[in-house]
């Protein structure tokens, strides 16, 4: 019996350290392959996936001043950041057996293929992974940011925030052990307690637009599959 999707087309974000792994730095392979296996078990359902994800585990463009480095080009060493890890994830996808295509918001023809959103939604339709590199190609936005306006371009049906804990709590998890998770959350609630699910930015597109976010744990097996079809797993962040 086929399963039931929830989602018929979503925005996936991963933060750049969630490709860190077990590895204090740079790339674990395990995890590139593992989010590709978890990936192509919901695009096996034929759910169209969009992808952004973000360059910390390489660089991060708001730590540039310590090293004395001005902000805009702190931001768009970040933006290239984030282009190694998308080339990083599309070969994965590949090697699993995954139809892809990476579009970067800054022009880099030898490697990918320019941002156009008509072409994105395109390659969506025919069942190809797409994933978004160069955050939206200016600085002083973040990929938080990216991931809420790519996902209202492709007029994806939610974001799926992936996470290293299970959902939105009312503090850190990783530093309180008394930290309580809530399990739906508006906008404004999460922008008045400053809950840091997204940036400030990120959230009030998201709140404009109408555009639900799910925040779950994407390190637990299976847990993607569940989200897009519907079952109960992490925070929902809504209207």
């Amino acid at each position: 019996m086929a399963q039931k999707i929830k989602f018929k087309r979503v925005l996936l974000k991963l933060s750049g350290e969630s490709l860190l792994g077990s590895k204090g730095h740079g790339i674990d392979p395990a995890m590139l392959n593992f989010f590709a296996e978890e990936v192509k078990k919901i695009q096996k359902l034929k759910v169209e996936v969009g992808i952004v994800i973000g360059g910390g585990n390489i660089f991060r463009g708001l730590n540039a001043g310590e090293q004395g480095i001005d902000r805009v080009t702190g931001d768009q060493m970040g933006m290239l950041a984030t282009v190694i890890n998308a080339l990083a994830l599309q070969n994965a996808f590949e090697k699993n057996g995954l139809d892809t295509r990476l579009l970067t918001s800054i022009n880099m023809d030898e490697i990918a293929e320019p941002y156009i959103r008509r072409r994105a939604i395109r390659h969506l339709e025919k069942g190809r992974i797409v994933i978004f590199g160069a955050g939206t190609g200016h600085p002083y936005f973040s990929t938080d940011t990216a991931a809420s306006l790519r996902a209202v371009e492709i007029e994806a049906q939610v974001i799926l925030k992936g996470t290293r804990v299970d959902g939105v709590y009312d503090s850190d998890p990783e530093k309180n052990p008394d930290a309580s998770m809530i399990k739906n959350i508006t906008y404004l609630d999460v922008l008045q307690n400053n809950l840091r699910v997204m940036d400030m930015t990120a959230i009030s597109l998201c709140k404009e637009n109408d555009l639900p976010i799910t925040v779950f744990n994407m390190n637990k097996k299976d847990n993607l599959l569940k989200v897009v079809t519907g079952k109960k797993v992490g925070s929902a962040v809504t209207n």
